[in-house]
């Protein structure tokens, strides 16, 4: 499995986390390669991924995902339309005190998500193959995540009944997203903004972090 990574993956994930800011224990370092081995195995089928490029997937997979870490804090975190399991196998990785949920609607995608939870033994990852509007978990997320899935407007939309006012709603965007700030519903703000540097990614990354005020 792992000899689909090579060493040069290997260093690029090492340097890319060090310049992110992200300490990796050689255990994490380890599950990570071997999250993209199965990313790199199973996208050949499965099509999890528009990147097909396995040299481009540390970057533009891993290091993005990490690139939002130091904004994480341990708790009960949700990532919506999980796809290929960005950021939310990383997020469970790294902090694995946390609850992890990954959600997609997407049956294949789910299937491939669960294969990644028992193959690298992740017992803190749950994975729901759901409509995010269906899914009705028994209590509020601390934080939702969510990386290329939608507008802002529906992120909010279609998650408000899995948060509360405590809860925080991280939007991973490309170019900045003015536009869809105006459209958020009356509910929720913008909390902060962040500009970040992927390393080897050319490509302008942002996160936003919302919160709701009723």
């Amino acid at each position: 499995m792992i000899s689909l990574v090579t060493a040069q993956h290997a260093e690029e994930l090492s340097t890319g986390a060090r310049q992110l800011g992200v300490e990796l224990t050689d255990i994490q370092h380890q599950q990570l390669l071997a999250y993209l081995a199965l990313l790199i195995k199973w996208n050949k089928a499965y099509n999890l991924t528009a990147v097909r490029n396995p040299d481009e997937m540390v970057s533009r997979h891993l290091l993005d995902s990490l690139s939002v870490m130091p904004f994480i804090e341990n708790g009960r975190w949700l990532d919506v339309g999980s796809g290929g399991g960005m950021p939310g196998i990383p997020l469970a990785i790294l902090f694995p005190e946390s609850q992890v949920t990954c959600l997609d609607s997407n049956g294949k995608k789910t299937r491939f998500l669960t294969q990644v939870k028992l193959e690298l033994k992740l017992d803190n990852l749950q994975v729901i193959h759901s409509r995010v509007e269906e899914y009705q978990p028994a209590l509020p997320f601390n934080g939702i995540v969510s990386r290329a899935f939608s507008s802002m407007e529906n992120f909010s939309n279609w998650t408000r009944h899995l948060g509360d006012s405590q809860t925080r709603w991280l939007a991973m965007k490309g170019v900045h997203p003015a536009d869809e700030l105006v459209a958020l519903p009356t509910d929720f703000r913008l909390d902060s903004e962040h500009a970040l540097t992927v390393p080897g990614c050319q490509g302008q990354r942002h996160l936003l972090i919302l919160r709701r005020t009723a």
